[in-house]
Order: structure tokens, then C-alpha cells, then sequence
């Protein structure tokens, strides 16, 4: 069985996770109008250099929390929509999958936001810190930065999910 919420070393697919969140739906077969997937691919670029691989390094217990968070955030702002996201850790080469986020939901518009906004909170709230590998050196270059409550970043995320 695929969990709907996980995070950890073990490469990404896609299928699993559309099947447990379409699994996860109450009521009647077919009820979905709309199942949306993001894939989190690793560029060979980032800020004009070229990329070897990332390392990405969470707080798993902790990480797996804010994906609820976000889920319930996505419960009250879109009713009805179900979401499951797997994120990566540690080495992950170029073109592989380091996030998976589905959403379905009954109508395109709330899943395809709810599917963004997902990625806008994972980015601002999720223990997860990615480490940059290119040619000629390396840096951190991402990590949680706002606080899970801050009204703020709710808006701006959705701000972004909505635009």
C-alpha cells in the first residue's frame, strides 16, 4: 500500500501515488474530475552553472508533519480536494525525480491550485534543505524559511497558486 505522505531515499514514481490518492477518495467511483501531478525533476542548470547533482538532506518525522499541515491547509481552502506528495533524500543525479504531488479533486481549477500550492508551502515551511553540486564548487541553496503560521507566506503561496 503507497502511503499519500512520505519522504526518503527511494526513487520516485508517479503511478503509485496517482492510484493511492485516487484510492483515497470518499464517496462514489468517478467522482474526480481532475487528478493533477507535479514531478520535481533535477536540472543540469541552476544560475548559469552546470549542475552534477543535487543532495538533499530533511528532518523526515518533522518534514512528513508539514505535508499534513498542507494537506489541511489545502482541506480548508479547497474542499474536496485530496493530495499525496513523496519527496526525496540524499543523492539524486540529474533528471531524477527529487518531488511527486498529486491533487485530485472534483473540478481542474482546485487541483491544478491546490497542486501548486502545494510545492509554494514544501518550499517555504517543509524540513527539507537541497545541496547544489556543480562545476567547481557546491552550496546550499534552499531550506524552510517561514514559519508554518505565518499569514504571510500562506497568502503568498496561494497568491502564487492562484495566479
Amino acid at each position: 500500500m503507497t502511503p499519500l505522505l512520505a519522504i526518503g531515499p527511494a526513487p520516485l514514481a508517479l503511478e503509485p501515488l496517482v492510484a493511492a490518492v485516487c484510492e483515497a477518495q470518499a464517496g462514489e467511483p468517478g467522482a474526480d474530475g481532475a487528478v493533477v501531478t507535479f514531478l520535481g525533476l533535477v536540472r543540469n542548470h541552476n544560475i548559469g552553472r552546470k549542475v552534477l547533482y543535487l543532495d538533499y538532506e530533511a528532518y523526515e518525522p518533522l518534514a512528513v508533519k508539514s505535508f499534513e499541515r498542507i494537506g489541511d491547509e489545502i482541506g480548508e481552502r479547497w474542499p474536496g480536494v485530496r493530495m499525496g506528495v513523496h519527496h526525496r533524500t540524499g543523492t539524486i543525479a540529474i533528471g531524477e525525480a527529487s518531488v511527486v504531488i498529486v491533487t485530485a479533486s472534483p473540478h481542474r481549477a482546485a487541483a491544478f491550485a491546490a497542486c501548486r500550492y502545494t510545492i509554494e508551502r514544501i518550499k517555504q515551511i517543509s524540513p527539507i534543505w537541497k545541496h547544489e553540486h556543480f562545476e567547481g564548487g557546491d552550496v546550499w541553496i534552499e531550506g524552510a524559511t517561514a514559519d508554518p503560521a505565518d499569514a504571510a507566506a500562506v497568502a503568498a503561496a496561494e497568491k502564487a497558486a492562484c495566479a
